[in-house]
């Protein structure tokens, strides 16, 4: 167990928020239930028409180390993280977005292996959950990743992630619709070799059924203009790490369907 008292390691955690009075209440408490005890919560609401702000200050009455920075205007999910940046006081920057939640020893197992392996960014294994929080599947993460296996695929769950200032100060999520936090950990893979994974689940995200095709067809644009825009990859460089991008993405997605289909038919077949 870290002995917390002397790490002075203090971790400022991100969490924007836009309409999420359905779960906001059960990721605010995870943090919470952290057996670490050095953090700040930083929750910027961006500009919610539900009931998100009464959940948010039944939570900031009660404790101290959680502030809310209530916008009049939506400016999405990218800005609303770098203001809660902006505003960190803690060494360490961590983000839980408003609809997943975090293992009570996440913090503290986190920290840890960061500190014993000397690694400025990590990331950790996560478990993906229905809306009802009923478990889907657990994902597992490899060692390590470098920026150029990350352009291959992005292992690095935005609610898993973690860096140290020390090193790198404070980095602001590129401004751009979609795929902000794979930009921002492609941008702190240019700055260290490699960031650490954790293959342990510390962390649970949220997967909404709602529109899944659209959603695919727009991480699959928004992927392509993080590789040629703000990457700034050659049109062959593109190609060659989007085909891996692609078919790794039918791997994972198609791969268990395909599993689950095949075992379907051996228990038919043993059944005749």
């Amino acid at each position: 167990m870290m002995d917390v008292a002397n790490t002075n390691a203090k971790v400022s955690i991100i969490m924007p928020v836009l309409n999420g009075d359905c779960f906001i209440g059960e990721a605010i408490q995870s943090v919470i239930n952290q057996t670490y005890l050095d953090w700040e919560l930083l929750i910027i609401d961006d500009n919610s028409t539900d009931n998100t702000l009464l959940k948010i200050n039944a939570y900031t009455d009660a404790e101290a180390k959680i502030d809310v920075i209530s916008l009049s205007n939506g400016v999405g999910a990218a800005k609303a993280r770098n203001l809660g940046i902006a505003k960190a006081t803690g060494r360490y920057i961590a983000f839980l977005d408003a609809d997943d939640v975090w293992l009570p020893a996440k913090l503290e197992t986190q920290l840890a292996a960061m500190q014993l392996n000397k690694s400025p960014f990590c990331f950790t294994a996560y478990e993906q959950m229905d809306v009802n929080g009923a478990h889907i599947k657990a994902l597992g993460v490899p060692r390590s990743v470098s920026y150029f296996d990350l352009l291959k695929t992005n292992v690095i769950g935005c609610s898993t992630a973690m860096y140290d200032t020390k090193y790198f100060g404070k980095v602001a999520m590129p401004d751009m619709e979609k795929r902000q936090d794979f930009a921002l950990w492609l941008q702190l893979l240019k700055s260290t070799e490699h960031s650490l994974g954790i293959n342990t689940v510390l962390a649970k995200y949220r997967k909404h059924s709602q529109s899944l095709s659209s959603k695919k067809l727009n991480a699959v644009r928004y992927t392509w203009s993080l590789f040629r825009e703000v990457e700034q990859l050659t049109l062959l460089q593109c190609v060659y790490y989007f085909s891996h991008y692609a078919v790794r993405g039918f791997i994972r997605n198609s791969l268990p369907r395909m599993a689950l289909f095949c075992g379907m038919i051996i228990k038919a077949k043993g059944a005749q």
